[in-house]
């Protein structure tokens, strides 16, 4: 009667390879990156959850910069913009701006990363170019698209970034793994300050004087509906400047600027 692990390389439940590092791949550090979030990605989460070194991630991915955009373009190549044909371009770019929002809140993390460099690899690419042929379609050329394209997924991006912060900040100070109310401050304490702040902020906003007045009569809005009562007006005034067919030259006129190629400032 052969014994229990009798015959096998090794402890049991392992696959002949003791003494050998685990083996990764880039699909598994996408994956528990992925797991991990933007938020709190990190070389050293991804490795820890992998039982490598973090030196040995760098065969697969250049650095923390690398790391970043492998899970980040994974979880970008997920998006999709609706494109009705019977949109025109400020419907379409009023869809375009809702569903960015909504992507980047539900990745956090994501906004820092549109934010600091867009696009860095195939996906990001992708969605520039998708969102210049939908444009380009409804008559306006490439630069064009380009730059009104660019200009209303920054907006986007922009509010989803402040939203995100807001909620961390509502969620009480970031401690050491990098989550919000995660801190040593006793839970109980920390929401009570968190609450103070908020009570004294509406308390300014609620005052006599000109701030008082201005907020006496103001309608309670969701973000949802806040966010699409701005874009909404963003993007008219843009499209006001940029109509379908007219030159990027007379749209920048149009808005006051000059290409830095004459040698303003």
């Amino acid at each position: 009667m052969r014994r229990a692990g009798e015959g096998m390389v090794g402890r049991p439940g392992r696959r002949g390879d003791e003494g050998r590092p685990p083996r990764i791949s880039a699909a598994g550090i996408e994956r528990v990156g992925r797991e991990i979030g933007l938020a709190e990605l990190t070389l050293q989460g991804v490795a820890s959850r992998l039982g490598v070194a973090s030196a040995a991630l760098y065969r697969y991915v250049d650095g923390k910069a690398g790391l970043d955009r492998l899970v980040g373009e994974s979880m970008l190549a997920e998006l999709r913009i609706p494109d009705p044909p019977q949109d025109d371009a400020e419907a379409h770019l009023l869809r375009f701006a809702s569903v960015l929002r909504e992507f980047v809140l539900e990745r956090p993390g994501m906004a820092r990363y549109l934010q600091e460099l867009f696009p860095r690899g195939e996906a990001g690419a992708g969605l520039l170019s998708g969102e210049i042929t939908a444009l380009a379609d409804r008559g306006y050329s490439p630069d064009v698209a380009a730059v009104v394209s660019s200009s209303v997924a920054g907006f986007a991006i922009a509010q989803a970034a402040a939203q995100e912060r807001q909620i961390a900040f509502s969620a009480g100070p970031v401690g050491p793994a990098g989550r919000p109310g995660a801190a040593s401050v006793p839970g109980r304490e920390r929401d009570a300050r968190m609450e103070r702040q908020i009570a004294d902020s509406r308390a300014l906003l609620a005052s006599e004087g000109v701030l008082g007045q201005a907020h006496a009569h103001l309608p309670e809005v969701s973000l949802a509906d806040y966010f699409r009562l701005v874009v909404t007006a963003y993007i008219r005034g843009l499209l006001a400047a940029a109509p379908p067919g007219r030159p990027l030259t007379d749209v920048m006129a149009a808005l006051d600027v000059t290409s830095s190629s004459d040698g303003s400032n």
